[in-house]
């Protein structure tokens, strides 16, 4: 029986492209600006993506409330592999951190970086994918 799956990857891309409302100031922000240190940190987010999609689909890594990822269960990834993937963890945070600052940036307000995060949190938990955790409000874990 060939059943359809979602393409998660490609909503993990649309969810970052198409980002659309912003809480305050930062409403008029244009999230799809694009300049080339905009366009590396998405192309390399993209291709790590591969490699955290069975951390997120196994609960090993969570999305937290502020935006960024965190190694939610450390004992859901063999010992072997924690290394690597704590690793990963802390490159997809580094270019989240970027990402956010250099849509503010480029949008010429880069006091608004904290907006753009939150709305990039938000919307990363909202496209996530049934059954990964998250971070709600209170910071407590949830499943999807």
């Amino acid at each position: 029986m060939n059943t359809l799956r979602p393409n998660y990857p490609a909503l993990f891309l649309a969810a970052l492209l198409s980002l659309w409302w912003m809480p305050g100031a930062a409403r008029a922000a244009d999230l799809e600006i694009n300049t080339p240190a905009i366009s590396a940190l998405k192309q390399s987010m993209q291709q790590r993506y591969g490699q955290l999609a069975p951390y997120y689909g196994n609960g090993a890594v969570g999305l937290t409330r502020d935006g960024m990822v965190a190694l939610r269960d450390a004992g859901a990834v063999p010992l072997a592999q924690r290394q690597r993937v704590s690793a990963l963890v802390a490159q997809e945070n580094q270019d989240r951190a970027a990402l956010y600052r250099e849509i503010a940036r480029a949008n010429g307000h880069p006091e608004w970086e904290a907006e753009v995060r939150a709305t990039f949190a938000q919307r990363w938990i909202d496209k996530a994918a049934p059954g990964w955790w998250y971070q709600g409000a209170n910071g407590n874990w949830a499943r999807k």
